[in-house]
């Protein structure tokens, strides 16, 4: 049977808040029965927006990541639920029950990714249906993937032998997959948030004047491996994508006739800006 997937790209989010916005203008105010009761107006985030910041100035980025229900093959909140107040359809999303899961706060700490909500007013845990409601009626995505301006969100609706070529195809990945929750939530360019780089510039001095190496070779070697790039126009390079507390690095310049230079970074704790290097 087919299921819905969602495929987030942490490169294309902006921190609009569109998907967040277009989600309280579905639910807030309205009870959809079977699927959930009224979202409150303040507090919840059925799709709550993470940032983190990278480097240091001026070599900085920031990378946002939209984290809404995972509606995991494994959930956990299924498993904790009572009288089967949660429950996974055969179309992957997971959906609380807004009449049985009454009274079940402990259901919000059962959600690893925290993406469950408790509403004291009708004392019921809520999250996001992936607006189940509207697919239900013949929708072909929920608000929060019609909302995004940059298509940072998108739905699939495919067999498991599909998705799994579209993640191969894609290079997607799940986030937390410690977790083992085996989450329906898909995200590319995940590393933005969840790794860190190394990164600085090449700066040559002619005449008195500072130029630009443009070109020049920039080898980032940890232990026995090497990783080479050419810094760009401006002299900068990045290398991206390497985990946080990896290991002791070291880079090595090359650039026409100037001497190589060697230099020791130690234990990669976070993204470095190792700022311009003159050679």
């Amino acid at each position: 049977m087919k299921k819905w997937s969602l495929i987030i790209d942490v490169e294309k989010c902006e921190d609009c808040n569109n998907c967040f916005l277009s989600c309280k203008d579905e639910h807030v105010d309205n009870d959809f029965p079977r699927y959930s009761l009224a979202q409150p107006r303040h507090g919840h985030r059925w799709i709550n927006i993470m940032r983190k910041e990278r480097g240091q100035y001026p070599l900085i980025d920031v990378a946002y990541l939209p984290i809404p229900c995972m509606h995991c093959d494994n959930a956990p909140c299924v498993k904790k639920a009572q009288k089967g107040a949660v429950y996974k359809r055969e179309d992957g999303i997971v959906i609380i029950d807004p009449e049985k899961a009454k009274g079940q706060k402990h259901l919000v700490n059962a959600c690893p990714y925290d993406a469950i909500w408790w509403n004291d007013d009708k004392a019921v845990p809520q999250k996001c249906t992936l607006c189940a409601h509207l697919l239900d009626e013949g929708w072909k995505e929920p608000r929060c993937v019609q909302a995004c301006p940059t298509g940072a969100l998108r739905v699939i609706k495919a067999e498991d032998s599909e998705m799994q070529k579209i993640i191969e195809s894609e290079n997607l990945e799940v986030y937390q997959p410690q977790y083992n929750t085996r989450p329906r939530v898909y995200y590319k360019n995940l590393y933005r948030h969840t790794r860190c780089f190394i990164g600085g510039s090449v700066a040559v001095q002619v005449d008195g004047t500072t130029d630009c190496a443009a070109g020049a070779t920039v080898t980032l070697i940890k232990d026995s491996q090497k990783t080479a790039t050419l810094t760009d126009a401006f002299g900068d390079f990045k290398f991206d994508g390497l985990e946080e507390n990896s290991g002791t690095y070291r880079l090595e310049i090359s650039y026409r006739d100037w001497k190589k230079k060697t230099i020791e970074l130690g234990l990669l704790a976070a993204s470095l800006n190792v700022g311009t290097i003159f050679l």
